[in-house]
């Protein structure tokens, strides 16, 4: 594969497989340094070997110390390692740039987080309500305006041809005015109440950055500058360092995302770039940034969101923020955990289906070899496996009590139960999706988890029973009607 043979052409002309050509290294802290360069080149080299890959570029902040990994190529074809400073579009990053405005404006007391939108928009906008409940700004960064996710909402039915369609989507973005977008907002319909549920909008974002130069009367480009990129010393697109060019996953080249409504969700940055800004996230004494990473909606305990940050606690109960991005051609991923001065962004040239959730992979990967399984987590590991997976929950509470900074989300025990089950492991799997119940018994998902597993082993009345227990905790829940339906159980 191509990629490939250019990571080994870099080896064999005496590269370190993280760095680029002329790339002077920082003097590290031995341990970490020596750890790092045996983890991450085999992460890396291991994403490059996927199909599709082109080119992919890692920087990590470890307590305020930057290190770079580069591998690949920036075109495909040729042989141009990435370096730190190649840019690349970072997606839905770019929406905490926005967020941390937000969070500027509020403290500068510009704005107030519970407004009305429509106290900053040209003109009436009655749509933008839901059983009189208005789209306030905080619902505009926590991810709950319920808005649709693009603009013009006809974006969304694309031709059969993929390729065909970006050059529509392009065409029709570039022509795509600030006047075209506010007439547009008047034809949106919420299906719910503001601030009730997440849901991904890029319209949300767009709008907040539209709201934010009314506030300011300046560009988005001129607030960038002001607030985040002379601050921090960033370059940005501006910056000396080559584009990396963007593929499909057929590796046909993929356009830049050049339109005037989509500055907040494709910015351009470099790894040089993302890790400063990791560095000042991270370092939390900039009091907006600090209220940028406080949950805006949901419990930092369960699931939570700040200001386009997806918030959660660690199995260890480390703080831990996400966001991940992606356009036509590139794809982006970025962690940080502020308790352990630790983060990782990563940027990649080829944007599928199953990027961004490889580029996660990479950095969870990255943050385990690195600090290991977390005491609690393998005594619970231990103690299940000697209890032989028998009364899941009292064991867990046990464990607790011996490591209290134990800590399980929904989402982990749901992700471990299915892990377990891929591998035959089906009693394994039921004990730790009752497990997940027994924390979670409000959630209709654990129910409907549960269930699929005793359809999976043949217990159907016990699966039917676990069904009509997640739809009445959500009636909107099509899988448990589904499978209802394909039982024979649908009331």
């Amino acid at each position: 594969m191509i990629a490939l043979r250019l990571f080994i052409l870099g080896w064999l002309l005496g590269l370190s497989p993280g760095n680029a050509v002329g790339q002077v290294r920082p003097a590290r802290p031995a341990a970490i340094g020596a750890r790092l360069d045996t983890i991450v080149p085999r992460l890396g080299n291991a994403f490059i070997r996927q199909p599709a890959r082109v080119g992919l570029s890692i920087g990590i902040i470890d307590h305020g110390q930057a290190y770079f990994y580069n591998f690949g190529s920036i075109e495909s074809g040729k042989h141009q390692l990435p370096t730190p400073h190649t840019v690349y579009e970072i997606g839905s990053i770019s929406k905490t740039f926005a967020g941390l405005l937000l969070a500027h404006a509020v403290l500068e007391k510009r704005v107030r987080l519970d407004d009305d939108i429509r106290k900053y928009l040209p003109g009436p906008y009655p749509n933008l309500a839901y059983q009189n409940q208005p789209i306030k700004l905080v619902h505009l960064v926590n991810t709950t305006s319920r808005l649709p996710d693009n603009l013009p909402e006809s974006l969304a039915h694309r031709p059969a041809d993929a390729d065909s369609a970006v050059a529509q989507i392009v065409e029709k973005l570039r022509t795509y005015t600030k006047q075209d977008f506010f007439a547009d907002l008047h034809h949106a319909r919420l299906d719910t109440v503001p601030g009730l549920l997440p849901r991904h909008s890029n319209v949300a974002a767009q709008l907040l950055v539209y709201i934010l130069e009314g506030v300011y009367r300046a560009s988005y480009a001129q607030l960038l500058a002001r607030y985040i990129d002379q601050p921090l010393h960033l370059a940005g697109a501006a910056g000396a360092g080559p584009r990396a060019v963007g593929y499909n996953e057929k590796g046909h080249p993929m356009p830049f995302l050049d339109s005037p409504t989509a500055t907040a969700s494709a910015l351009r940055y470099s790894t040089a770039d993302m890790v400063r800004y990791l560095r000042h996230q991270l370092a939390e004494q900039d009091p907006a940034v600090v209220l940028a990473h406080r949950p805006a909606w949901g419990s930092l305990n369960v699931e939570a969101i700040g200001f386009n940050w997806n918030l959660e606690k660690t199995v260890d109960s480390q703080r831990k923020l996400q966001q991940s991005g992606g356009t036509f051609g590139h794809a982006s991923y970025c962690e940080l955990y502020p308790d352990r001065q630790f983060g990782v962004v990563l940027l990649a040239n080829e944007s599928d289906a199953g990027t961004q959730g490889s580029l996660q992979a990479v950095a969870e990967q990255l943050v385990a070899a690195l600090y290991g399984v977390p005491p609690g987590l393998r005594a619970l590991q231990k103690a299940l496996l000697a209890n032989g997976y028998q009364d899941a929950p009292a064991v867990f509470g046990a464990v607790q009590q011996q490591h209290p900074e134990l800590h399980l989300t929904e989402d982990y025990v749901n992700t471990w139960a299915y892990r377990v089950l891929r591998r035959g492991q089906s009693e394994p799997a039921l004990a730790l999706f009752k497990l997940n119940v027994s924390l979670f018994p409000q959630s209709w998902n654990v129910y409907d988890s549960l269930a699929e597993t005793y359809e999976s082993t043949g217990a159907q009345q016990v699966a039917i029973e676990n069904y009509r227990h997640s739809l009445a905790l959500n009636p909107k829940n099509e899988n448990a009607t589904q499978h209802l339906q394909k039982l024979g159980a649908l009331r």
